[in-house]
């Protein structure tokens, strides 16, 4: 089915957007069953910065200079479009306080650096969750996007943004399935700048990320990493294979600086510090 919105003629810039969500945030009131936009934005004639692709590379732990991009970072190039939705006025979901709570990501095929291509994305539910309402975000990049035709999914993505409130039929916490704690791989011992470094790569500058004094304006000793560093370095560190679904949950938040184990077996990785658990996550190749 034809899209009725007409496409976007650039990247929406995500300051004004940020900006715009935090002073419709005190009038936002979450609920499972609210409204949403049905908007589905589209971005043709997507190219790559290759300088920020570097920058990029290097914050997260990828090899820099390979022909295909990571596979976390066609997020990067959706994010802004994801932003402008969620900052609207439709948006029922209040952005200030609004917790990235996990990605899935299906990479179908090798996604060059240096091709054309077409974005969409779209606010595709909302869900009841048990500290609030969850919404899901959907990714798609398209190959052969420069003259705005549809061309074929080459990646894709579904993110959950939870807004936390009060459900007086919220259900009981479920607890999870005890298994066997992964090896550590590795230590890692990260810089204060982390958050800062991510964000002039990837555009994110929310503030919980940027400094002690923003991150304390949000209830956070000192700033904390962003979610979709946190796996983009683990997913760096196991790597994927060319076609691959990989899933990250981000279970709690990561303070800059500090000191954290990698660890890995199989398919499944996880992000550590003593007892805690950051991110919890699994890479799997695509059948054939």
């Amino acid at each position: 089915m034809a899209n009725p919105y007409p496409p976007l003629t650039d990247t929406p810039a995500l300051t004004p957007l940020l900006l715009r969500g935090a002073l419709l945030s005190p009038f936002k009131r979450p609920r499972p069953d609210a409204d949403f936009p049905r908007t589905r934005l589209v971005l043709p004639g997507v190219r790559v910065d290759l300088a920020k692709l570097a920058a990029y590379e290097r914050v997260c732990g990828f090899a820099t200079g390979d022909d295909a991009l990571p596979i976390t970072y066609p997020h990067v190039l959706g994010f802004p479009l994801a932003m402008r939705l969620m900052s609207c006025r439709a948006f029922p979901l209040p952005l200030l306080g609004l917790v990235h709570t996990s990605v899935e990501i299906t990479r179908h095929t090798a996604v060059p650096a240096t091709g054309g291509y077409e974005l969409t994305v779209y606010v595709d539910e909302l869900t009841p969750h048990r500290r609030g309402t969850e919404a899901t975000v959907t990714t798609e990049l398209r190959a052969g996007g420069e003259s705005g035709g549809a061309g074929k999914v080459v990646w894709e993505s579904r993110s959950t943004y939870l807004a936390r409130h009060h459900r007086a039929d919220a259900p009981a916490r479920e607890v999870p399935h005890a298994q066997p704690p992964l090896p550590t791989l590795a230590e890692w011992r990260l810089a204060e700048d982390v958050g800062r470094r991510y964000g002039a790569a990837s555009g994110d500058r929310n503030p919980i990320h940027l400094s002690p004094l923003t991150a304390r304006l949000f209830g956070f000793p000192r700033a904390i990493a962003h979610g979709m560093w946190t796996a983009a370095r683990c997913l760096a560190a196991h790597g994927t294979p060319e076609s691959a679904y990989a899933r990250a949950e981000f279970r709690a938040p990561v303070l800059l600086p500090g000191v954290v184990e990698y660890a890995a077996e199989g398919g499944r990785f996880q992000l550590r510090s003593g007892e805690r658990t950051h991110v919890d996550g699994f890479v799997r190749p695509l059948p054939l």
